[in-house]
């Protein structure tokens, strides 16, 4: 059993079926404020989770987009400010989302608020997890515990592959377009989440202020060796600037 009075976040080890308490001095918690070019879907989530930690109506919530640019950076920074409000953190991967019935039976009588959260999700058709996860954000017979609200970070809008073949069974009657089945299987997951949050790459001033803020001292050069350092890995983005930041400071800083 954790004890969620000392215990602010937890990982589900699906093997031995049981909560792993994380310590507090190991626990990766980014400043919201370090997080930058991402005001609005700061903005937005910290709402929705601080309702949620209230105990008001709040919608569990969907972050997806481009890689790097900080989805999951997000999620933990904003349970870092929440933490101390009563919201707790589960981590659950999605491989072990079979599982998430079960866990949700575990917290659904606990006295807090629980963020249970699934980095980089996406399913392939026909997955069993896909049933499993629709099962808690919407119920079955039994109501959705109203302690836990999912987010999850994906790099697809709708969770899963969309295909051209998909998409050749819609049809068009007077003017109204009508999704196939696949179609419309693929877009009830992503449904379920009320809110969405969409990432994009920084532009270059804003990639090139995470560098500095990564203790970078900008000169000419060191700028022109940045923007190619991102260039090398496909973009700007967060990830691409703290990796940057971590091969450019002086030793010592």
């Amino acid at each position: 059993m954790i004890d969620w009075v000392h215990t602010h976040a937890a990982l589900w080890r699906a093997r031995r079926q049981v909560l792993k308490a994380v310590a507090e001095a190991d626990l990766d918690i980014p400043a919201l404020e370090s997080l930058l070019g991402i005001e609005r879907q700061k903005s937005a989530l910290l709402d929705n989770l601080r309702r949620f930690a209230l105990g008001q109506p709040a919608n569990h919530a969907l972050l997806w987009g481009a890689r790097g640019c900080g989805k999951s950076s997000l999620v933990k920074a904003v349970f870092g400010v929440l933490r101390h409000e009563g919201l707790r953190l589960v981590q659950i991967d999605k491989e072990d989302l079979l599982d998430l019935p079960d866990l949700a039976d575990e917290l659904r009588h606990q006295p807090y608020r629980f963020l249970v959260f699934c980095d980089d999700l996406s399913f392939q058709p026909g997955e069993p997890a896909f049933r499993a996860l629709k099962t808690v954000l919407d119920g079955s017979i039994e109501r959705p515990p109203e302690n836990i609200l999912l987010v999850a970070t994906s790099n697809r809008r709708h969770l899963v592959p969309e295909r051209m073949a998909d998409n050749l069974a819609a049809t068009h009657v007077e003017g109204e377009l009508h999704l196939g089945d696949a179609s419309e299987e693929q877009l009830a997951l992503a449904d379920r989440f009320g809110l969405w949050l969409s990432f994009y790459p920084p532009d270059q001033d804003t990639f090139l202020a995470m560098v500095e803020a990564r203790g970078v001292e900008l000169d000419a050069a060191t700028r022109l060796e940045a923007i190619r350092f991102a260039t090398l890995r496909g973009g700007r983005s967060g990830r691409a600037a703290r990796q940057f930041g971590q091969q450019s400071r002086p030793s010592g800083r």
